[in-house]
Parts: structure tokens; C-alpha cells; sequence
């Protein structure tokens, strides 16, 4: 049993605890925290970095009162164990469970929803001066990482709250890594100000020999107090904080709650804004994640004991994009990799080891990511960006403005499309067909399976125009095994088998998994299809689609995107053009509504995108005929 947290039901309990207290709490915390990952998986090594962090925050603010923002939200669940959540562990990440992020729907404590980085700041600022206009009397708290400060939105919040001298508190948790270890300028920047502590160890041991002489020395004491400002401009490099017009505090150790606390109490009193340095350890207490964070970031369940995953039974689209990188790269000198922190994720880490000068991490900078792939492609190189469905959002705007209106032969390879579970609504990558296909000029194709995946970036790369590859987590069903095409013409589509019975299931990458069982489902029930791999989502095979509807085919599109703005809509608009709406259409995706967290089939199931949910709504469809 423990001592504190079976017991614990308040979070004001924790300023009543002595430092000691505190510091036994942190470790049952913390060795709650790896049991419970443990069985659902979740972000652990991120999370056991800020337990004292977390501790402290709770230990100086009233969060009745007081309000924080967790930048991403991945580190949030020592905060939601304080918040009284510790029950719910059991459910994290779970269909209808703990969310792995922080929710305004799930507590009251949770004060505004995150889940892409970056954003804290600007959020925290709005508050702050929703505060000041509405004269109410606060705190407000951002905690933010060192990876999302390469961000450029929380450099912008910096930019204005520092100018405008906003009361606020900015806590910034350097851990040295986003998912991947940290690249660039500001990575660089705070490993000066963690390695080069000259004006912290000075000013720390001048006042432990003055403090010794009576009397002369408290006097002398305030007066270098008064020159720190001074002190710090000669001794910290750059003062980049400061001179934006942030009081700087820092480095701290992380993981000692009495200078935390002490710290953030001075902080309190300061009329402005304040950046508070913090260094933390990912991964802390547990030796596996100390050792491989990155591998511990997003986890799976595994085991405690030896901190052993299960093997997969096959490859992921990752693993099979990141081999082919490699073989190309070899063969074409010109081929170079881009990612924006997710080396590791994305696949890349081979090519990185490989082709070093060829390999280009520009940290948490989308936009920055596709405009230099830009640049790169004026200048003849073939520049392939790996990024996430959800992260690539964010660079929407230098999609169409600096890649497609210049018509640059960009390759931008898009990870985790369609449901990923149990990240929840800001990850799954439901949206990327929608926010494409209505940009001029873009080409945006779909494997339906792994293998296919090699052959369709081998054709990318020896294209001269913008193209989008977009494929899912994972990767292929066990009990499906698929022929990949092996040679693409644009615009041109894949008929599966022979044609067959009067409905042609028109599906998109993996969705083609599903029609396939879907498709023997329906011939239990004399229902025979024909089923059309849509290699190609824009643009569409529009003689296939012809042929179709004038030779009565019924047509069902099949996507993991929104409905809205996807392929299903790109067809009705084709035939409504071309006055060939005449047959009957049903197409299937995610309807108006943002998808929660959960199992990935769970969610597949409850949206009818599962081989049963897609076999009965096609029956339902040609029984209304």
C-alpha cells in the first residue's frame, strides 16, 4: 500500500506536505505511473521527467484559482492524478477512457485543450489578459518544452508578451528532447545556458562566503543583488529571455521541489512576464526510459520488468518508406530527407546514419520544413518531407502558397493517415485529403498496401510536380495478402480481379484492406462487387469512373478521411459536372464530427469503416434502391 497516494484525495493536501513528504509522493508517483503505463501504454518517459515539476506547480498555485496550460499535453498525467483522476488510469487512452491529453470536458483543472506544440504561450497570454481586462486577480502558468520552443508560434508569444510586458509565468521544461533529441539554434541556446552556469555558481558561492562575515556581509550581499542584471549580461550567453523583455530564472533542477518552489513563488511577485528554466531528465526513475527515451515517448503496453514490447508480426509503412529512402538515396544523389523532430517516427533514422549531409531535421517547424523543400527544389535537388497527417496541417499555407502555385516537384510523404487511436482528436489524420485535394496542381496518392508503398515513392521522386503520398499507422492486415502495382501512369486507377455483379467499391489505401473481407461478406449475402484501388486521389481516374456509371454500375467510395472535401465528394462533383449523376452513390468516411481516442478497430467499428460496417451499409444501400 502507499503511503501517500492510496490516501490522497486533495491537491491542497500538498502544501501542508514537508519537502521529504513531497519527495516520497514523487516516487510513488512515479512508480504508479510506469504500472499503469505499463498495461495501456501512453507517454511515459515524458511524464516521469515532470513528476517534482508537477509537484511543485501544485505545491505554490491554487489551480481553483490559478490557471496552467500544458504545451502538447503529453506530460499532463501527474496532473491529472492530482487533479483526482488516479482512478480512471486503468482507462487511459481507452475508447470513452482517459484522455492521454488535457481535456476541458474531462476536469475542470484541465484549462484549455492541447495536443499539437507550440501553442501554450499564446494561449496562456490570452488568458492572462482576459484576466487583466475582466481586473480578476490570478496566475496564469504555460509550461512548454524545449522542443516545442523551436516552434515558431511559441517564439512569436514570446516575442509579444515580452514587449508587452504581460504578467505571466512561462515554464520551460529542458529535457534536451522533443520526441527525438533536440536540434537547432534554441537546442543550442539552452545547452549553453545548461552547460556555461557561470553566473548561477558564482553568484551561489560569493553568497556562501559573505553570508559567513557578520554583518558587512548581508550588506554587501544586497548590494551584488542589485548588480545581478549586470552580472547576468557578462556571464549568460546571448540574455536571448531577457532582452525580449522576459525576467529569466534559471537553469533550476527540475527535480528538487524546494528550489522549484522557492523559485516559482519569487516568480510570483514579479509584475511581468517570467521564464523560468527548468532541467529535467526524461524518462526519470525508470532505467529503460532514461536509457531510450524516444522509444518510451509514445508507448505501447510492455513489460515493467524488463521493459520488453511485443514484436510485430510485420512491417509498418514507416519502416518500408525509411528502406526505400535509403535505396533511392543511393542511386540519386540529388534525393535528400526532410522531417520536423520525428526522425525515429517517421522512419528516417536509417537515412540519417546513411546520408548525413543528405538528412535535414529542422526540429517542430512544419512551415519552415515545406518551404525549404521548396527552395531545395528550385535549386534541382528532390526534397521528400516525412511528417505526420496531423503535424503537416500546420503548414497548409506554404503548401499552396511556396510549393504548389510554383509548381516545385515537392514529395511530401504523409504518416499516420486516417485513424491512429488512442491520441485522439488532434492527431487522427482524418483531414489531409480535404485540405488537398482542392489545391491546384498537387498530386496526392494512397498504397493499398506496404510493398506498393516502395514502388509509388520510387515513381514520386522521378516526377516533376508537387506530389502527396499519403499511408496509415501500421501496417498490412495479417490475413490479407495483395499484389503491389508495381508501375503507376497519373490519374489512372487499379481494378482488382475481374468486374463484377452492378456496385463498384471505389476504395482508398488501406481501405482497400477492408473492402477485400468486406467483399466476401457480401457474397454470403449473393451480393457480388467490384473493387477499384484509388492509387491515385487526385486526380481521378475519371475514364474508369465513365465507364462505370455508363455500364450501371452503382459506385461506393470507401475512405479513412472526412467525408467532406474527400474522395467520395471529388466524384459526386466530377459526375454532377459532366451530367453523369445519374446512378446511385454512397460514400463512406468520417462524418461531420471530430473522432475521439480510443482502439483503432473500436473506432473503424463505430464509424462503419470495419469490413461488417462497410458489408452492411453497402446492403443497406442497394436494398433502398
Amino acid at each position: 500500500m502507499s503511503k501517500y497516494l492510496d490516501r490522497y484525495e486533495d491537491f491542497n493536501e500538498i502544501r501542508n506536505m514537508k519537502i521529504n513528504e513531497l519527495e516520497e509522493f514523487a516516487e510513488e508517483i512515479r512508480q504508479f505511473l510506469i504500472s499503469q503505463v505499463s498495461k495501456t501504454g501512453g507517454h511515459l518517459s515524458s511524464n516521469l521527467g515532470v513528476v517534482e515539476l508537477t509537484m511543485s506547480l501544485f505545491n505554490v498555485f491554487d489551480f481553483n484559482k490559478d490557471k496552467i496550460i500544458w504545451d502538447v499535453g503529453h506530460q499532463s498525467y501527474v496532473h491529472k492524478i492530482l487533479t483526482g483522476r488516479k482512478e480512471k488510469f486503468d482507462t487511459l487512452r481507452q475508447y470513452k477512457g482517459l484522455s492521454g491529453f488535457p481535456k476541458t470536458e474531462e476536469s475542470k483543472y484541465d484549462m484549455f485543450n492541447t495536443g499539437h506544440s507550440s501553442t501554450s504561450i499564446s494561449a496562456a497570454a490570452g488568458m492572462a489578459r482576459a484576466r487583466d481586462i475582466k481586473n480578476e486577480k490570478h496566475d496564469v502558468v504555460a509550461v512548454i518544452g524545449d522542443g516545442a520552443l523551436t516552434g515558431g508560434m511559441a517564439m512569436e508569444a514570446l516575442n509579444d508578451i515580452g514587449y508587452n510586458k504581460t504578467k505571466m509565468i512561462v515554464v520551460l521544461n529542458d529535457n534536451q528532447m522533443s520526441i527525438s533529441p533536440n536540434v537547432g539554434g534554441i537546442s543550442t541556446y539552452l545547452n549553453d545556458l545548461r552547460m556555461g552556469n557561470a553566473y548561477n555558481r558564482v553568484k551561489s558561492d560569493v553568497n556562501a562566503t559573505l553570508e559567513k562575515i557578520p554583518r558587512v556581509g548581508k550588506s554587501m550581499i544586497n548590494s551584488i543583488n542589485k548588480m545581478k542584471d549586470s552580472v547576468k549580461q557578462l556571464m549568460v550567453p546571448g540574455m536571448l529571455f531577457e532582452n525580449m523583455g522576459l525576467k529569466y530564472y534559471g537553469p533550476i533542477d527540475g527535480h528538487d521541489i524546494k528550489e522549484m518552489s522557492k523559485v516559482l513563488k519569487k516568480a510570483q511577485q514579479v509584475e511581468g512576464p517570467v521564464i523560468i528554466h527548468v532541467i529535467t531528465k526524461k524518462g526519470k526513475g525508470y532505467e529503460y526510459a532514461e536509457e531510450f527515451p524516444d522509444k518510451f515517448h509514445g508507448v505501447g503496453p510492455f513489460n515493467c520488468e524488463n521493459g520488453q514490447q511485443p514484436s510485430k508480426a510485420s512491417k509498418s509503412y514507416s519502416e518500408i518508406f525509411g528502406e526505400t529512402m535509403v535505396k533511392l538515396a543511393e542511386k540519386n544523389r540529388k534525393l535528400v530527407a526532410i522531417t520536423a523532430a520525428m526522425p525515429e517516427g517517421t522512419g528516417l533514422e536509417g537515412f540519417s546514419k546513411e546520408f548525413p549531409k543528405r538528412f535535414f531535421d529542422v526540429g517542430i517547424a512544419e512551415q519552415h520544413a515545406v518551404t525549404m523543400a521548396a527552395g531545395m527544389a528550385s535549386q534541382g535537388l528532390k526534397p521528400v518531407f516525412a511528417v505526420y497527417s496531423t503535424f503537416l496541417q500546420r503548414a497548409y499555407d506554404q503548401v499552396i502558397h511556396d510549393v504548389a502555385i510554383q509548381k516545385l516537384p515537392v514529395v511530401i510523404a504523409i504518416d499516420r493517415a486516417g485513424i491512429v487511436g488512442q491520441d485522439g482528436e488532434t492527431h487522427q489524420g482524418v483531414f489531409d485529403l480535404s485540405y488537398l485535394t482542392h489545391i491546384p496542381d498537387m498530386t496526392i496518392m494512397s498504397p493499398k498496401c506496404t510493398e506498393e508503398l516502395r514502388y509509388m515513392l520510387q515513381f514520386a521522386v522521378t516526377q516533376n510536380y508537387p506530389i502527396a503520398i499519403r499511408y496509415p499507422r501500421g501496417g498490412d492486415l495479417s490475413n490479407i495478402k495483395l499484389s503491389p502495382m508495381t508501375f503507376f501512369r497519373k490519374g489512372k486507377w487499379e481494378v482488382l480481379g475481374n468486374k463484377s455483379g452492378k456496385v463498384a467499391i471505389i476504395a482508398v489505401g488501406k481501405m482497400v484492406q477492408n473492402v477485400i473481407i468486406a467483399k466476401e461478406m457480401l457474397k454470403e449475402k449473393n451480393i457480388d462487387c467490384t473493387i477499384v484501388n484509388s492509387c491515385f486521389v487526385k486526380p481521378i481516374d475519371s475514364e474508369l469512373i465513365k465507364e462505370l456509371v455508363q455500364s450501371g454500375y452503382d459506385l461506393v467510395t470507401v475512405e479513412d478521411n472526412m467525408i467532406s472535401g474527400g474522395l467520395g465528394s471529388e466524384i459526386l462533383e466530377y459526375l454532377n459536372r459532366e451530367g453523369l449523376l445519374k446512378n446511385n452513390i454512397l460514400t463512406l468516411g468520417f462524418k461531420d464530427k471530430f473522432i475521439q481516442h480510443g482502439d483503432v478497430n473500436i473506432l473503424y467499428n463505430l464509424n462503419k469503416l470495419d469490413p461488417e460496417g462497410i458489408c452492411s451499409s453497402v446492403e443497406e444501400f442497394l436494398t433502398k434502391e
